[in-house]
């Protein structure tokens, strides 16, 4: 059986057009440089800082949500979901990566996911297809952290005062002004220092994840430790999927062209050192939260393993232990949220700055100020008026996150590379394009009947 051979190519060191410094090296680019690409996605980055986006960008605190996953799916099921989970999305974004060092050495860079698609799969592909399905994707992250942040400061303040009158609105507000301003910064290379803080602060609170869930389960509290699938089959079978759609979304990014563009040149090998980075990351946080929390908990994991902390009377931790570990989540939050803010800001770059002038020209910081104060009012707004927003994130995890992590980059590879129809790559693609192409209608279905059976909780601005 014959077997894909990465083209003798990929072994130029700087490709034409490629970045040093901000400026081109070689032969200008044929295609010339946007102020989205010159500015947001400057090429300065080593393959640390490209491993600390990368953490940051996959490694947030939904991954405390893995525990209610596997009470979805029961031990055997749930562990060999999450082992599939880093396997694949480990293998597609390598491949992806493979994919724009090819690219890049035909004398076609690309910075951003949609011009992969607009140049490899057509123009349509591009503007139609995954331009809006990452936008949507990366905005949606960036709401769903606004909600999240103010969902901890909230619980923050109830910790001290059980009895406290303030809204969860007024708490998102405040997420949001943080929000406000870190998105000022000015590019992605800028954030390189905030997302190794973000790494630190990743490991720091789910080493709490795991230590609280250890102390609850050995404890006279523990509550029973039940591990049976609950409800009627039907019942069973659609959270069994729910619990792969969430595990799946923890592993999602979306963003990968983007991080690899911050690479400075010669970037051949540095997205595999940063990826290997981030899974050393990946394999420490996920199974030991996800593996401890349902340990302890069992059929009786909540949507996060923190509100399993609380207890059903008290909380079954120290209050100070609870403190920490949601701050160490509020703060990593708001650098997940900046991250994801980038292609947005890109997009702002392209349509508003000026190339031919300095990036902190008046010229070009006035509207980049402006748009995006305004994408984060715009965020934090949605995020007031819409509490319940994770059942509408599940959707897009199914519809969104699986197609552009799991599928995409092997249809891209297939497309770009051609590997030879009787070869074990072009096959192993293949089956991994079916297999989940048939977990997002299936995933998609069952983040709808979630939705419709949490529909009459639903009030705009509810304080949950």
């Amino acid at each position: 059986m014959g077997t894909a051979v990465v083209p003798s190519s990929m072994e130029v060191s700087i490709p034409l057009g490629d970045q040093k410094d901000g400026s081109f090296v070689g032969r200008p680019n044929p295609k010339g440089l946007d102020a989205g690409a010159l500015f947001v996605l400057k090429s300065q980055g080593s393959w640390w800082h490209c491993g600390y986006h990368l953490t940051t960008s996959i490694v947030a605190p939904v991954l405390l949500s893995i525990p209610f996953a596997m009470s979805l799916l029961g031990w055997v099921a749930g562990t060999v979901c999450l082992a599939v989970g880093a396997a694949v999305t480990f293998y597609s974004y390598n491949l992806l990566s493979l994919v724009l060092e090819q690219q890049a050495h035909l004398g076609q860079r690309q910075l951003r996911f949609r011009d992969m698609a607009h140049d490899i799969l057509g123009p349509a592909w591009g503007k139609y297809f995954v331009g809006p399905l990452q936008f949507a994707i990366c905005y949606g992250a960036v709401v769903a952290c606004t909600l999240l942040g103010g969902q901890s400061l909230k619980f923050i303040y109830l910790l001290y005062r059980p009895d406290g009158k303030m809204q969860l609105y007024q708490f998102i507000s405040m997420f949001g002004g943080l929000t406000l301003f870190l998105a000022q910064l000015p590019s992605f290379h800028s954030l390189r220092h905030i997302n190794l803080v973000s790494l630190v602060l990743c490991l720091a609170y789910s080493a709490c994840a795991l230590g609280g869930s250890i102390n609850v389960g050995n404890s006279a509290n523990a509550p029973p430790k039940d591990y049976s699938l609950v409800g009627s089959r039907v019942d069973r079978l659609l959270g069994a999927f729910n619990g792969i759609s969430i595990i799946s979304t923890t592993y999602a990014s979306g963003i990968i062209p983007e991080i690899q563009a911050t690479l400075a040149p010669p970037v051949k090998g540095k997205m595999f050192k940063g990826l290997s980075v981030c899974y050393s990351v990946i394999v420490t946080t996920y199974f030991s939260v996800g593996i401890s929390g349902y340990w302890a908990f069992g059929n009786q994991s909540k949507g996060t393993v923190l509100t399993n902390f609380m207890g059903e009377t008290k909380p079954l931790l120290p209050t100070w232990f609870l403190l920490m570990t949601n701050i160490f989540c509020l703060l990593q939050l708001s650098a997940v949220a900046v991250v994801y803010m980038q292609p947005t800001n890109e997009r702002f770059e392209k349509k508003l700055a000026d190339p031919k002038m300095d990036q902190f020209s008046a010229r070009n910081v006035v509207p980049r100020l402006i748009a995006r104060s305004l994408s984060v009012v715009v965020a934090t707004t949605v995020a007031t008026m819409l509490p319940f927003f994770g059942d509408i994130m599940a959707l897009f995890g199914a519809f969104g996150c699986i197609p552009i992590d799991f599928i995409l980059p092997m249809v891209l590879y297939n497309v770009a590379f051609k590997p030879s129809k009787r070869s074990l790559i072009f096959w192993v693609n293949t089956t991994i394009i079916a297999v989940f192409s048939v977990l997002v209608v299936i995933g998609g279905v069952a983040s709808v009947r979630q939705i419709a059976i949490d529909a009459k909780a639903y009030r705009l601005f509810a304080n949950v």
